[in-house]
């Protein structure tokens, strides 16, 4: 096993200010398997940012218009000097 010291572990409620999302929501998302990969250590719950990262790239965006394209507007979020990115529609 190794640790990233550039890539800490997130808290659920760094998760839930770095996506603007209740606390409630980001439990509610683990409990329902729906939300990004966590790790659980002991009672903690941990994500790793890679994974909040992959699972809002996964996440569908847009309109009507599902294809997905180059020119897509993209925004990132700081968390702890980290960042996470989410698709923007302008």
């Amino acid at each position: 096993m190794s640790i990233n010291a550039s890539q800490p572990l997130l808290k659920e409620a760094d998760v839930a200010k770095a996506l603007s999302i209740s606390l409630a929501a980001v439990r509610r998302w683990r409990t329902e398997e729906k939300g990004p990969r966590y790790l659980k250590l002991g009672t903690l719950v941990r994500y790793r940012l890679r994974d909040v990262n992959e699972w809002l790239q996964s996440r569908p965006a847009g309109g009507e218009d599902h294809v997905q394209s180059p020119q897509r507007n993209h925004r990132s979020l700081s968390v702890k000097g980290n960042t996470v990115g989410a698709r923007v529609k302008r």
